[in-house]
């Protein structure tokens, strides 16, 4: 059962991998238009990467950066999501708190940066902080949603039947909630990783922020493609290597809808 899982998961891959060579095709064409100075090739940027791998303070800079990262996701979607599902079933607080998630999510991250810094200075704590901030609604949207628009005559037919609680938002309310959650997740994990390198880059705190400021300072174009193209690459694979298993695990029924169905 889990190598028939596997195979599918790799097999559905073919399809986000041709989207990536169309992009890097594009990426070729604007390289040819602009030149090296402007735009590397995905060539030039490919040995690059290679020499940041190979270099002495790459474990260093992406285990700083991967640390931060995931304690300010780790913030925001426990706490976004426990705060959403708690106010999802509050139209008093749905009403109050949605202006609030709109306010804070039209704030530029730039902003919430120079901000962090004053507040906590040019080090890591500057950066899970805004990462916190920043996408912290986001999960807090989803998880919201999700119980908002929970089907109600189903809840209330299974505390007909007898059940509790916590029974009814385990069988009922979290599987819809679910469908709201992994989108959230999958946005602000993205937005975790892009709001760390730039606060990084702000503060210089170190990290591949701090990489990125030193490959600027010197005008190095390669190497800011490298750093650039890694930290998508980071992104993609905690996207796809975390959230997108958890979300088939959790999400078995969508493969209902496949031509194969359901095998229990």
């Amino acid at each position: 059962m889990r190598l028939s899982w596997l195979g599918r998961y790799l097999w559905s891959g073919w399809a986000g991998a041709a989207g990536l060579f169309c992009l890097l095709a594009a990426w070729q064409a604007s390289h040819e238009v602009y030149g090296s100075f402007v735009l590397p090739s995905p060539l030039q940027t490919l040995a690059a990467i290679r020499d940041v791998v190979r270099g002495p303070g790459f474990v260093a800079a992406v285990a700083e950066t991967a640390a931060r990262t995931f304690t300010g996701f780790g913030l925001a979607a426990g706490l976004g999501t426990v705060a959403g599902a708690i106010a999802g079933y509050s139209f008093a607080a749905m009403r109050v708190m949605r202006p609030v998630v709109a306010v804070v999510l039209g704030v530029p991250p730039i902003s919430w940066i120079v901000l962090a810094l004053i507040w906590f200075g040019a080090s890591g704590g500057s950066a899970v902080a805004t990462v916190v901030v920043a996408a912290l609604p986001i999960s807090f949207a989803g998880a919201l949603e999700g119980v908002a628009t929970r089907d109600r005559s189903l809840d209330a037919m299974a505390r007909v039947f007898g059940a509790g609680p916590l029974r009814r938002f385990r069988t009922v309310t979290l599987p819809h909630l679910l469908s709201y959650l992994f989108p959230a997740w999958t946005t602000t994990v993205g937005t975790a990783w892009k709001v760390t390198v730039m606060a990084e880059l702000l503060a210089n705190a170190g990290g591949i922020g701090g990489e990125l400021a030193t490959a600027r300072a010197l005008f190095d174009i390669p190497q800011v493609t490298a750093w650039t193209t890694l930290v998508v690459a980071f992104a993609l694979a905690t996207d796809y290597g975390l959230l997108t298993p958890l979300r088939e695990r959790l999400e078995r029924w969508r493969s209902a809808g496949l031509p194969w169905g359901v095998k229990r």
